[in-house]
């Protein structure tokens, strides 16, 4: 006798483990949508979602098989890890623009990019120093004697109205004008060339070869769960990145979400026409080259290991922006 319904044996869902690299907030919400929302059981997957945050380091978990994927930042770690000789490929890049920034007070003579290099108090972060400043230096003529530290806190650069702060787009000049009362000068470093992708997945070399089917359906359901949270009703997913971050509000997710959509920061350039999570060999040759002028990586540095496009590209989700 044929059994209908409950009886059918549905087939087991492969599970796969994503560890981010800071604690959950709107920049993971295509994730956590996606797992919310039922798309990664769609794609036959079962998700676990292992938040980042400053005692975590989910990239080495990833890298020695304790995680299948990890979300990347920059494309600099992932040149980095080609030089080091680690076994990591980026096989999607959900955000198109990286959504760092430098802030500056307005009205104070420093109202244009290149009039941040007229301040001699700019803030920034050990790593922020190591990477993006180096881009700066080599691009536009800052100095290394215009830095000082960041140690996270807004308090020094809204007292001091001739200080230049690093930031996010998608929260920090809320967190000023909250705090201090004014909206600040915000110059996206993407827009002046920083031209990195970032919100990676990054997953070991040996599992895009030996397991492609895993990596295909995890990149292509992410890809449409970060659809679903720009263009759709993303209640479910804040609902969860609420839930592993209890300190996060209503309020910063709808201001992130609100400029990731104002600066495209996951829908601009290729994604446009190729899918959330395009990339392309030109992108990664106009940055690479880029770092090895600002002095990150030597010339014969075969970054094209550090990525593949064969997972990507291919338009999926497109249609969910109608």
């Amino acid at each position: 006798m044929f059994l209908a319904g409950s009886a059918v044996a549905q087939p087991a869902l492969r599970e796969a483990t994503f560890g981010t690299n800071w604690l959950a907030q709107a920049e993971h919400g295509g994730y956590y949508q996606a797992l919310a929302d039922g798309t990664y059981e769609k794609y036959g997957l079962k998700v676990t979602i292992v938040p980042g945050g400053p005692r975590a380091n989910n990239r080495m978990l990833m890298s020695v098989g304790k995680l299948d994927f990890y979300m990347g930042g920059s494309l600099i770690q992932a040149f980095s890890a080609v030089e080091k000789n680690i076994p990591t490929l980026v096989v999607a890049a959900h955000f198109q623009k990286d959504p760092q920034v430098l802030m500056s007070h307005p009205g104070n003579g420093l109202d244009t990019f290149d009039d941040l290099k007229k301040s001699n108090d700019i803030l920034l972060s050990k790593d922020g120093s190591a990477t993006f400043f180096q881009w700066m230096k080599a691009e536009f003529g800052f100095r290394d004697e215009q830095v000082k530290p960041y140690g996270f806190s807004p308090a020094p650069f809204i007292a001091n109205s001739r200080s230049v702060q690093q930031g996010y787009v998608t929260s920090d000049p809320l967190v000023i004008e909250k705090t201090a009362g004014f909206k600040p000068n915000v110059f996206l470093l993407a827009d002046h060339g920083f031209s990195t992708y970032s919100t990676t997945v990054e997953t070991r070399r040996d599992v895009a070869e030996k397991d492609a089917d895993l990596v295909q359906r995890f990149v292509d359901a992410s890809t449409i769960g970060w659809y679903n949270y720009l263009y759709r009703d993303n209640a479910k997913g804040n609902a969860l990145i609420k839930r592993d971050n209890p300190e996060m509000t209503d309020e910063i997710l709808s201001y992130a979400v609100a400029k990731m959509k104002e600066h495209g920061i996951a829908d601009s350039g290729d994604a446009q026409k190729h899918g959330i999570g395009a990339m392309s060999d030109e992108r990664m040759k106009d940055f690479f080259d880029k770092m090895v002028k600002a002095g990150l990586f030597k010339a014969d540095l075969d970054y094209t290991k550090a990525y593949t496009l064969r997972f990507v590209n291919k338009g999926v989700g497109l249609e969910l922006k109608k």
